[in-house]
């Protein structure tokens, strides 16, 4: 399953970057996350991992492990899920003229065959109208700052 979001960011990459990096600070805006913690020392470049608390439905209901696998400030960045939910996301940092076009992707599966496949196409409307808030609520802290 794949999901796709944008919005324009009135701020520089370099912010824009600096915003979505802050890695404990997500839950601010990200609506899914009820926590996110940095595992390890690690906190920047190709190798991050990250223990996100998710809520299904508004309920936390497991942590996810993510990964970051690529790193290009202030370009892109890939992070892939290492739990029961598998795939990747990608957040893209373009220019605008503006400030920055960020794009988020969701490329998703659930291990559970044929079921999987199934929640996630019944949980996709609700993913998207969740990343469209979260990006509403990323460009208010991008005005905000």
């Amino acid at each position: 399953m794949r999901v796709d979001a944008s919005v324009v960011l009135p701020v520089p990459r370099e912010l824009a970057w600096a915003l979505v990096t802050r890695w404990e600070q997500q839950a601010r805006w990200l609506r899914d996350a009820d926590r996110v913690d940095v595992l390890g020392d690690l906190r920047e470049g190709v190798g991050v991992r990250l223990a996100v608390r998710t809520r299904v439905f508004g309920v936390p209901a497991f942590t996810e492990v993510l990964e970051v696998t690529t790193w290009r400030p202030p370009e892109r960045l890939e992070i892939a899920h290492r739990s029961f939910v598998h795939g990747g996301g990608v957040w893209a940092f373009d220019p605008h003229e503006l400030g920055t076009r960020f794009t988020w992707s969701e490329e998703l599966s659930l291990l559970v065959p044929g079921l999987g496949e199934l929640a996630l196409r019944a949980y996709r409307p609700f993913l998207r109208w969740l990343m469209r808030r979260a990006l509403a609520e990323l460009r208010a802290l991008a005005i905000a700052s």
